[in-house]
């Protein structure tokens, strides 16, 4: 693997299958601003490789065989200065996915998505934007098996309630699925405010990104609460 030109994303790339790899090492070195730092077959390597390669983001396959990929995201994510990650996945409806977002991972891609597509993928997460909306995540979401779902709600609102009364309001509208912006009209609040009340959120809640709230959200009930 070539070295990363100077003002590039670098990526590294996780998928058990050889062709994948080198399918989606080939679609990114064609991006004049993405560097492919390394590959690896297996959820296991990443830290080691992480640490290493210093990437950016990671495009992580779901299932392989030793350490697949949901566990290897939740390791790579508890660490300070972790890069961004995009899990892989054949089905979107699959609910180890859901537990990638959980872990952190800043969305998925379908490993058919098209080419430009996840080029631009790797260029959002890069710059810290979610590459899932959390419209779409709610609509995954209603698709998972309901076991737990009072257990998930009650520890969703304890950890809730370490936000103010702004801040729940702001969080409220993140998992609406609204932006900086729509958040700043409906509340009337400049948008660098909103983004304050979201970093606030963020701190608070110990979470990564703005999918991870809206899943919070979602497990409070407090969408259905307003419907």
């Amino acid at each position: 693997m070539t070295s990363a030109r100077a003002g590039t994303v670098r990526v590294l790339i996780v998928d058990d299958d050889p062709l994948v790899r080198a399918g989606l090492a080939m679609m990114l070195g064609g991006a004049a601003d993405i560097s492919v730092v390394g590959e690896a077959g297996d959820g296991a390597q990443v830290q080691a490789l992480v640490e290493r390669l210093a990437p950016e983001v990671v495009l992580m396959d779901i299932r392989m065989p030793v350490m697949d990929g949901l566990a290897a995201t939740e390791a790579l994510r508890s660490r300070p200065g972790a890069p961004e990650v995009i899990v892989l996945t054949t089905f979107d409806a699959d609910e180890h996915v859901l537990g990638a977002l959980r872990a952190g991972a800043a969305g998925f891609l379908l490993k058919d998505t098209p080419p430009g597509e996840i080029v631009a993928a790797v260029r959002q997460v890069a710059i810290g934007h979610p590459v899932l909306s959390p419209a779409v995540t709610r609509r995954l979401m209603a698709r998972v098996a309901e076991s737990g779902r009072d257990r998930r709600r009650d520890r969703a609102r304890e950890r809730l309630a370490l936000l103010n009364d702004r801040e729940r309001q702001v969080a409220l509208a993140v998992g609406q699925g609204r932006s900086n912006a729509e958040i700043a009209a409906t509340l009337y609040l400049g948008v660098p405010t909103v983004k304050t009340h979201v970093s606030s959120a963020l701190t608070k809640l110990g979470l990564n990104n703005r999918v991870q709230i809206a899943l919070l959200v979602h497990d409070a009930g407090l969408l259905d609460d307003e419907e």
